[in-house]
């Protein structure tokens, strides 16, 4: 009897929008029905027998939405392991849960724990467990110099705003899990609230490709620290970081990033991420689904395996071509990709995981926009056997409030080693040469150039293999934000 008296009370609002309409059209469906109507919404059956080929395309869908969350889960469940605080092996910062490590420098051509690393910041990173407690993460006085903090939730999507571009003042900062309930202590300025228990902090801070400002940097990186919320006393805490040690490397290092997500894994970690990352309204029937595809497959071996199964074909077939910038994304001129919604992906699954693949832990673009390219003006793919230039007009340099840089990376988004150390070139270089029309031209080659100007502008490629182009602009304004702005042409020199 109720769910005729809901679908009659439906009908009738239904009928009465219809009035309104002109006559022999039916009014637009509403973008959400009532709650009472979702409520009365029946899910699967359990204990329902179902077949192994609706299992598999479950498990399929299942595998391409939970990459991202695997991902980070993951990461914390190996960072729990870790003894002390230090960085696998000599280059990437890593800590025991809720505890940060800070880099001094930035980050070495060895590192493999995450793709598409900068050398225009140092980097800190943080793996949280909100479960176990909150945390404190404290933020010293920058001064002028440009700052973000990346707080975000094991989605990969950002719950907290602590930046330059947010006028962020010193002083300690909570990040609380969503079934905290507890006091906020008095000196804490302002707290964070995450819908997940798991996630990842990546502090960034700028720094000048000079002595004098890698020697500047070190009193405000020494100020920068996060800890559990038990050991909050209101006093800034000061780490000398240099002194950190060099940690083994998870998986045992390789050319290709660390493998986080195991497909023959699946069956048993989706339902730990289900768990941490609770449904997103919209995400009720889905959640069911899965959960009821993994409630049958508990009772039936063949059922996991099958699980297992597709999440190697999809990992093979669907996720592993998102490695490859010119695969998803929005198109711009000249062969240039973007995204809108880093760290605020919601419900797009699919750009979620294509950045989860390619680069994760991207920045919101208000906070970051990235230009991504495999492809030069012709479109044909970038190789270390041709030479390129990339020339900024004047009036047409990244516009933006931080700072901008070009990064090169290898096939495996990683930075190939050179003769002069160089992997990206930006606001960071006080040497860049520009022509009397005021243009910049940055010259991209294996081969080391001969003329003084383009020796100064070089950007080395690997020799002989291809490569990817990665632009980076920090706190970008309208123009960019806007889709005003976009990366001039990659173009091949004849």
């Amino acid at each position: 009897m109720k769910h005729k008296l809901i679908i009659y009370s439906l009908g009738i609002a239904l009928v009465g929008r219809a009035s309104a309409q002109e006559p022999g059209k039916l009014a637009p469906l509403p973008d959400k029905l009532p709650a009472s109507v979702e409520a009365s919404v029946p899910g699967p059956v359990e204990g329902t027998r179902i077949t192994e080929t609706y299992v598999r395309m479950v498990a399929r869908n299942a595998y391409f939405w939970a990459w991202p969350l695997i991902n980070i889960y993951n990461k914390r469940q190996t960072f729990s392991q870790l003894p002390e605080a230090g960085r696998l092996g000599g280059a990437m910062p890593a800590a025991p849960l809720n505890r940060l490590e800070m880099l001094t420098d930035y980050i070495l051509p060895e590192e493999r724990a995450v793709a598409c690393p900068n050398q225009d910041v140092v980097y800190g990173t943080a793996v949280i467990g909100l479960d176990v407690s909150p945390v404190v993460i404290q933020v010293p006085d920058f001064g002028t110099r440009f700052w973000v903090y990346q707080i975000a939730n094991v989605r990969t999507d950002s719950f907290g705003d602590l930046g330059k571009m947010y006028d962020s003042k010193p002083g300690f900062y909570l990040l609380v899990g969503p079934g905290w309930k507890g006091d906020v202590p008095q000196g804490i300025t302002k707290v964070f609230r995450s819908s997940t228990n798991s996630g990842f902090v990546v502090p960034r801070v700028f720094q000048d490709d000079n002595a004098e400002d890698k020697k500047a940097v070190q009193a405000v990186i020494n100020q920068i620290d996060m800890y559990p919320l038990a050991e909050f006393d209101g006093k800034m805490k000061s780490r000398d970081w240099s002194k950190t040690p060099s940690l083994p490397v998870p998986g045992g290092g390789g050319k290709a990033e660390t493998r986080w997500v195991f497909p023959e894994k699946f069956a048993e970690q989706l339902a730990l991420v289900l768990d941490d990352a609770p449904a997103m309204p919209g995400e009720e029937a889905f959640y069911a689904q899965m959960r009821f595809v993994l409630a049958a497959a508990q009772k039936d071996p063949a059922l996991t395996q099958a699980i297992n199964d597709e999440a190697a074909k999809t990992d093979k077939d669907t996720v592993a071509p998102l490695l490859q910038f010119r695969n998803w994304g929005i198109p711009l001129p000249n062969h240039w990709t973007t995204a809108s919604n880093g760290a605020a992906f919601g419900t797009d699954y699919f750009t979620r995981t294509a950045i989860g693949k390619s680069n994760i832990l991207v920045n919101k673009p208000n906070e970051t926009k990235y230009f991504y390219q495999d492809l030069d003006s012709a479109g044909a793919r970038l190789n270390g056997q041709s030479k390129y230039t990339v020339t900024f007009t004047k009036d047409a340099m990244p516009p933006v409030k931080g700072f901008w840089s070009l990064t090169m990376y290898n096939a495996e988004h990683f930075f190939e080693p050179n003769p002069i150390k160089r992997y990206s070139v930006g606001t960071k270089n006080k040497d860049l040469k520009t022509a009397v029309d005021g243009s910049l031209t940055i010259y991209v080659q294996a081969s080391e150039p001969t003329d003084a100007v383009q020796r100064a502008n070089w950007l080395p490629s690997p020799k002989g293999e291809d490569f990817s182009l990665y632009v980076r602009t920090y706190w970008p304004e309208e123009a960019i934000t806007s889709g005003k702005w976009s990366p001039p042409a990659v173009v091949r020199v004849q």
